[in-house]
C-alpha cells in the first residue's frame, strides 16, 4: 500500500488507509504517541468519525478516521492551512507509512 495525497480539502491530506478500520486508526495514534510523544489535545469522536488533534513540530495537524473514507491526517485549518502544515502533513505521513508497512509489528494495538 502507497501513500496517497490529495487535496479535496483545500490543503494537503494524507490518506494513511483508505480502507483503514478503527483498529488501524487506534495503531496510528499509538505510534504518533509513542514514537513521535505526541499528546493529542482535543478529541472528537462521532458516531462515523473520529478527529483527534495534536502539534508535530510546531503545526496543528488532525487525525482523522471515517468509515467511509478511511484514515488520514490533514492540517487543523484545512482550508487556511500554510505550504509548511501541508508539508509537515507529508513529513509525517512518509514516517508513518514506513512504520506501518515495514513489517515492524511491535506497535500493534
Amino acid at each position: 500500500m502507497s501513500l496517497t495525497l490529495r487535496t479535496n480539502l483545500g490543503c494537503t491530506e494524507a490518506v494513511i488507509a483508505d480502507d483503514g478500520g478503527l483498529k488501524q486508526f487506534y495503531r496510528v495514534a499509538n505510534i504518533l504517541s509513542q514514537d513521535f510523544d505526541i499528546k493529542f489535545s482535543n478529541k472528537e469522536d462521532d458516531f462515523d468519525t473520529i478527529d483527534w488533534e495534536f502539534r508535530f513540530k510546531g503545526h496543528n495537524l488532525t487525525l482523522h478516521y471515517s468509515i467511509y473514507n478511511g484514515i488520514s491526517l490533514f492540517p487543523t485549518k484545512t482550508r487556511d492551512a500554510l505550504s509548511k502544515d501541508n508539508k509537515a502533513v507529508v513529513e509525517l505521513a512518509g514516517v508513518l507509512e514506513g512504520k506501518l508497512f515495514s513489517g515492524d509489528q511491535r506497535n500493534i494495538a
